[in-house]
């Protein structure tokens, strides 16, 4: 099983809110995922994004593979602390 760290998109039209998600990757984009580790608002001001560094960590060391979009947000969240 492949487990992937990626965005499912909720919110309203336009208005997009993203989770960033633990989910295997067979699942739909916006489907089943294993756990919720963060989110990300890009329309808020500059982009709101929350990260649970420790959920990531551990997943990241069972071997899950954030998407090249969450390794970016990743490494910003990493930046402004």
């Amino acid at each position: 099983m492949a487990v992937h760290i990626r965005l499912a998109r909720h919110g309203r039209r336009k208005m997009p809110v993203y989770r960033i998600v633990v989910a295997d990757s067979r699942m739909p984009r916006d489907g089943r995922f294993i756990e919720v580790v963060g989110t990300y608002a890009p329309q808020k001001a500059e982009g709101e994004l929350r990260i649970n560094k420790e959920k990531i960590d551990n997943w990241v060391s069972k071997g899950a593979v954030p998407t090249d979009t969450v390794a970016r947000l990743i490494k910003k969240a990493a930046s402004q602390s």
